[in-house]
């Protein structure tokens, strides 16, 4: 049994009948029996979709203590873009709230009552997004993802996680549905309280789990620089990432895809659906490589069937038209502008040196992190080992590597770590 587990036996955790189990958590992990959690341990709380209501909420956690776990429910797939469609939160002294973002769009008056309030959310960065698009922006977090893969936990997901750490078996069957819906079916409101219903409870564990391997300080170093990372840019030619890209060799054809592509994002934009319920990405891999001259051939091609209307048809060769009828010198370069070093599969050819750096820094990192009982990817990223292998020191020194990798970014645990490895690595591909 691990300390976490011990942490989580002496909660008070509820479970569908409304008391703490007899035996405690830890019995039920141990027996490989989690107790499955049916409802919150308040009920379901109502939906706030007004400002008054939304006032209350905001007053009631402004006057709650401890850390606020928060959740958030999209509708990936279904709608164009990744904005919040529910909004959960949880506090000791508030209890529990759903918040629809559809009816109180502007959530910064929450997010400066929780001001320096320490937030809990799990994979924080898939929800980051979608909550700074409404005004919450946490200054301090504790992401329980991350803090399971720090500690070593082969499996992180939030189920997995509960199951593991707690005991307690979390339904997770709305995980994929479209939030955008309403009004919201009540087991999907139920499920979605249930998601931050044990939040805090699994951090105060995975803290002394994290506390007791000596990486607390790592988890809280990561945990700073996910809350003060500023929002990524735009992706440059975003197109080049259909799915089936690969096939698509030629330079007009391309040009295509590009056509396409660009044509159902206005679309799907406008009619705020998910670009592939317009066109798949298949569909335009398909009119690219066969560069249809008509409508009628382009009917032929897989994903332009029967189904779809001549006005859409229409359309959509119009947009192949327009690749077509381009000149070369408009016509996109096969590739993309790399920065930083070539894939590393080039690098035998381009740099043969290079390379056995490469192999040499990928072992050495790979045994430590094994010896640390976490991921590789957690430990450094992979495009700083690369870049410090393209791109070493002059001078192979250890201040020299810690430097390098502060310039990209790593934290001060990584450097601690890496650094005597990466320079052995270096020095021994270079002998």
């Amino acid at each position: 049994m691990t300390d976490a587990q011990d942490t989580a036996a002496e909660t008070a955790l509820r479970t569908a009948g409304g008391g703490p189990p007899d035996d405690g958590v830890a019995d039920g992990v141990a027996d490989g029996a989690p107790i499955p959690l049916l409802e919150p341990r308040e009920g379901i709380p109502p939906v706030v979709a007004d400002e008054h209501a939304l006032a209350e909420v905001i007053a009631a956690f402004a006057a709650g203590t401890g850390p606020v776990a928060v959740d958030a429910e999209r509708a990936s797939g279904y709608r164009y873009g990744q904005r919040a469609y529910l909004v959960q939160l949880r506090r000791e002294g508030a209890g529990s709230a759903l918040i629809d973002p559809v009816g109180c769009p502007d959530l910064s008056g929450l997010g400066e009552a929780l001001a320096g309030t320490e937030w809990i959310l799990h994979a924080a960065t898939q929800d980051l997004p979608c909550l700074r698009d409404i005004g919450m922006v946490p200054t301090r977090l504790f992401d329980t993802e991350l803090a399971g893969r720090l500690a070593g936990f082969p499996r992180v997901g939030l189920g997995a996680m509960v199951e593991s750490v707690l005991g307690y078996a979390l339904e997770k069957g709305h995980s994929a549905v479209d939030w955008s819906t309403r009004p919201l079916p009540e087991p999907w409101l139920r499920y979605a309280a249930l998601d931050v219903e044990l939040l805090v409870d699994l951090r105060d564990a995975l803290e002394k789990e994290l506390d007791r391997q000596g990486k607390l300080d790592w988890a809280r170093q990561e945990f700073d620089a996910i809350a003060s990372a500023p929002p990524p840019p735009p992706r440059k030619d975003p197109w080049r990432r259909t799915s089936g890209m690969h096939k698509v060799r030629r330079r007009r054809q391309m040009a295509v895809v590009r056509e396409l592509w660009t044509a159902r994002d206005r679309i799907a934009q406008r009619r705020d659906v998910s670009p592939g319920k317009v066109l798949s990405d298949a569909a335009i891999v398909e009119a690219a490589l066969a560069l249809p001259p008509n409508v009628h051939a382009l009917t032929a091609l897989p994903g332009f069937g029967h189904r779809m209307g001549r006005r859409q048809l229409e359309q959509w060769q119009a947009a192949v038209d327009r690749a077509k009828a381009l000149p070369d010198a408009e016509l996109p370069q096969p590739g993309q502008q790399v920065q930083g070093p070539p894939p590393p599969r080039a690098w035998a050819d381009k740099d043969p040196v290079a390379a056995a750096r490469l192999s040499a820094a990928r072992a050495a990192v790979s045994a430590l992190a094994e010896s640390l009982n976490l991921p590789p990817e957690n430990l450094i990223t992979p495009d700083t080992v690369r870049r410090v292998c393209w791109e070493p020191p002059a001078e192979v020194t250890a201040e020299a590597v810690a430097g390098a990798l502060a310039g990209y970014g790593a934290r001060s645990w990584q450097i601690e770590q890496v650094t005597p490895r990466l320079v052995a690595a270096l020095d021994g591909a270079k002998a």
